[in-house]
């Protein structure tokens, strides 16, 4: 089960990249952001606003983890689009990370046997099963078309114009769905996921295309400057 966990997984090599990262060789600036780290926690540091250039400039023996990578880059991106929740943020962040993994983007949960490459046949699952299982389905609905349609708009517009494919408001929709019937679920609540869910659904067109900024970045920095998806 993917969790919002992303800040938790952040180490202390992590935090100390971070505050070199902003303090940029000033030792003022270090002793600062040092005193800042151990009043206030990390959070506030996470979302200086230079933060997540100077990662993805970084061209040093440190280098960041997957982790603080796309976490700093999902949160920036989220903040940009008006979204302020890093429980969103920490749950985008642990799923890109999960996903970039093998097959799991296929898979209900890395031990399910099932693989599903098209959104109706997680439909197809989520009818044929119940309880808590039905929940992961509903659940992984929602990641899967999330993770289709904010990271790869482009694979999705080519298939609409070379096969007749749905357009991107047909993962909105479906996406929307699944994780507005995972948020009901008392399965969410256990997984202090209900709250991220029912956000994820109500504004499932802005976290996609927050993502698609991340993706942009990240994935196809060469077609940065190219049409904007919708």
């Amino acid at each position: 089960m993917i969790l919002a966990n992303t800040r938790g997984r952040l180490t202390a090599n992590d935090l100390r990249l971070v505050v070199l990262l902003i303090s940029q060789g000033s030792v003022a600036r270090r002793l600062d952001a040092e005193r800042r780290l151990q009043a206030e926690g990390p959070d506030l540091l996470l979302d200086t606003p230079e933060l997540d250039e100077r990662l993805l400039a970084v061209q040093s023996i440190l280098v960041p983890s997957e982790v603080l990578f796309f976490y700093v880059l999902v949160r920036r991106a989220l903040l940009a689009a008006h979204c302020d929740d890093r429980e969103l943020a920490d749950y985008l962040a642990a799923l890109l990370l999960e996903f970039g993994r093998r097959d799991r983007a296929w898979r209900v949960d890395w031990n399910d046997d099932q693989r599903h490459r098209y959104l109706v046949d997680i439909i197809a699952d989520a009818d044929a099963t119940d309880g808590d299982r039905r929940f992961k389905v509903m659940a992984h609905l929602g990641n899967y078309a999330l993770w289709l349609a904010g990271l790869f708009p482009d694979y999705i517009a080519a298939r609409q114009l070379r096969k007749g494919g749905p357009d991107i408001s047909y993962y909105e929709d479906l996406g929307a769905r699944g994780f507005g019937a995972a948020s009901d679920h008392v399965l969410a609540d256990r997984y202090g996921l209900d709250v991220i869910f029912r956000t994820a659904a109500n504004r499932f067109p802005t976290i996609r295309e927050a993502l698609n900024r991340v993706s942009d970045r990240v994935l196809f920095p060469n077609l940065l400057g190219g049409p904007e998806k919708h």
